[in-house]
């Protein structure tokens, strides 16, 4: 295996993991306790699995901790392609970093709230339930802002996976138009309040997951190897 191929298949692993904990962390342990409408059955539901809870801040420190070594080691694998593109994706990926690990503080500030007992003390019940929805919210508001690096990274990203000539064009046509899709989303979010009950915003949403999900598999199975597709010719008499 050559020295491209290893680089090739760490930072696939790196992605299958920034994956599946990303997932585990915006998506699974979420769906377990936010309810937006009924702050009472949210703080039930923290209180009453407040391990879970902070297995999805675990879950949420190991995102942005892969996030931080993955575009350094595809910067590896891509800056003979273009020096200028690599560090532009490498920049917009850490910008977000920062600002990923300060957000988390809002999870660290809930769990203070439900485990420290001057608080209770201090607070009555209603008093607390709105403050955590309150640090919830402040959470999802940095996801948004987060989600403008998120986006523009890809850029870069899939010009330098077009360019590449050993990684699949058409992968990186999807994570270039996944920073637009990305875009949209916040700014359509940000402007329009039911739109990420749109079906528009499900659809802007999909090259983004395939093609990242895609670039993942490829670099985890192929590495840098090209499909061989042998022509054969048929002769006629």
């Amino acid at each position: 295996m050559t020295k491209r191929n290893k680089t090739a298949r760490l930072a696939g692993l790196l992605y299958l993991i920034l994956i599946i904990s990303g997932i585990i962390n915006f998506m699974y342990i979420p769906s377990k306790f936010i309810v937006w409408e009924d702050a009472s059955k949210t703080f039930e539901n923290i209180t009453n699995s407040e391990l879970l809870f902070r297995m999805g801040i675990v879950s949420g420190i190991i995102t942005f901790l892969v996030f931080l070594l993955l575009p350094l080691v595809l910067y590896q694998l891509l800056n003979k392609v273009s020096k200028v593109q690599a560090k532009l994706m490498v920049l917009f990926a850490l910008v977000s970093i920062p600002l990923s690990f300060v957000n988390i503080l809002n999870k660290f500030s809930i769990l203070s709230l439900i485990d420290n007992s001057e608080y209770l003390k201090v607070l009555d019940q209603t008093e607390l339930q709105t403050q955590v929805m309150l640090h919830l919210d402040y959470f999802n508001n940095g996801i948004e802002i987060s989600q403008i690096f998120w986006g523009l990274w890809l850029f870069p990203f899939g010009y330098l996976v077009y360019k590449s000539g050993f990684l699949p064009k058409l992968l990186g046509i999807l994570l270039m138009a996944g920073c637009f899709g990305y875009l949209i989303t916040f700014f359509g979010g940000f402007l329009y309040s039911n739109f990420h009950k749109t079906t528009f915003s499900t659809i802007v949403g999909l090259p983004a997951s395939i093609g990242e999900i895609g670039i993942c598999l490829w670099l985890l199975v192929m590495g840098t190897n090209t499909l061989n597709i042998k022509k054969t010719t048929v002769k006629t008499a």
